[in-house]
């Protein structure tokens, strides 16, 4: 804005214009009337109405304006209507009402961006707990078997995904990792959980249920999406714990008389990858013993880093799984992990999600329990009871 006039030098000009007639009818009175007559009460009165003038014209030009401006100003303090001041001026009035119409349009673009991201933020915790409900608050009693579940999200939505379906006397459950997080990783875990859920119903092995999930996962997402994921199966009847890798982590088996851990590769290869996986998967069986083990995990963990930017690593867990593996049931290894893990990566910020997901095969006579903690915060070295 280029500034042509300000306050004073109007001020200036009014009091030289005014000054100028004054001097003028003065003159006039002096040179076409008698002296005599011209009388200094005249001259006061003259003088008062030059002043009155100045007073009218300034409140005209400046006062009048400027209270326009003010009664705006308190009304968007006030948090009422007001109005945009429209003027051609380029004094400071100009000024001011520039600045007030500028301040006021950033106002309300904020406004609606903080409108717009209150929007969202509901829609966030909205789809968020949708998606917390799609993983099971309560693990379902496997014959047997003592289990635990820990899953922590690194954002509202997260990528991670497991679950546990009861058909006949069949237990299915598996635990999945999608590319990133956010909302494109939580659609893909949706759709991934509703294809599972529904043909678990149809088809009586591990390997079909993948091979079906993967050729209709793969016709609705984006190339760049993708699910690894570890799909087991426990036959109640035949008292055998099956498994289908695609492209997942390792599997990882506590064995309890040796104390030794077995390290196990998925196989396979990411669900959404190839349109058809057929011949890629396979189901493979995994002997379990008394006291044995089994871990399942998300690379959240594997890949978790500590200040220093070291990594977990599969060599961390399994480290871990070997010191206390034959200590308590699954609730109580599973709590160890985690604090473990949590002493390792400090206080290095989560960086993906983290599921973990611990099997125990019960001695005779053991009674069998579940537990599943899906709290959306940082893992803890804090002991959880239950």
């Amino acid at each position: 804005m280029i500034i042509r006039g300000t306050f004073a030098k109007k001020i200036y000009l009014h009091l030289i214009g005014l000054t100028i007639l004054l001097v003028v009818l003065t003159y006039a009175i002096y040179y076409f009337f008698d002296f005599t007559v011209f009388t200094w009460q005249q001259v006061i009165m003259l003088t008062a109405a030059y002043f009155m003038l100045s007073i009218i014209i300034y409140i005209w030009d400046i006062v009048r304006p400027l209270s326009k401006i003010i009664d705006q100003i308190k009304a968007v303090l006030a948090n009422r209507k007001y109005k945009k001041i429209y003027t051609k001026r380029t004094d400071e009035i100009g000024i001011l009402a520039h600045f007030f119409n500028e301040v006021t349009e950033s106002l309300e673009r904020v406004s609606d961006e903080l409108a717009e991201s209150k929007k969202i933020s509901g829609e966030l915790q909205t789809a968020g707990q949708l998606q917390k409900e799609l993983i099971p608050d309560v693990a379902p009693t496997i014959e047997g078997f003592d289990v635990a579940v820990k899953n922590r999200s690194a954002e509202e939505l997260g990528g991670d995904n497991l679950d546990f379906i009861k058909v006949g006397n069949s237990t299915y459950f598996y635990i999945g990792d999608v590319t990133g997080h956010g909302v494109p990783a939580a659609i893909v875990m949706t759709m991934v959980n509703t294809l599972i859920n529904a043909f678990v119903e149809i088809y009586d092995t591990a390997y079909e249920v993948v091979v079906q999930t993967n050729r209709r996962l793969k016709k609705r997402i984006r190339a760049t999406m993708f699910m690894s994921m570890m799909m087991m199966k426990w036959d109640g009847l035949k008292k055998q714990m099956s498994y289908v890798g695609c492209g997942h982590e390792h599997i990882l088996v506590y064995r309890a008389k040796t104390g030794q851990v077995d390290c196990l590769p998925s196989g396979g290869i990411a669900l959404g990858m190839v349109a058809d996986n057929s011949k890629i998967v396979k189901e493979s069986t995994i002997d379990l013993s008394a006291g044995d083990v089994l871990v399942l995990y998300t690379d959240g963990i594997t890949e978790a880093k500590n200040m220093s930017g070291e990594m977990f690593g599969l060599h961390g867990i399994k480290a871990v799984l070997a010191q206390y593996g034959g200590q308590g049931g699954a609730m109580e290894i599973i709590q160890n992990i985690a604090r473990e893990f949590s002493k390792f990566v400090e206080e290095h910020v989560q960086e993906d999600d983290v599921t973990l997901m611990v099997l125990r095969k019960l001695e005779e006579g053991e009674e069998a329990r579940s537990f599943i903690d899906q709290k959306q915060q940082r893992w803890s070295d804090e002991q959880e009871t239950h």
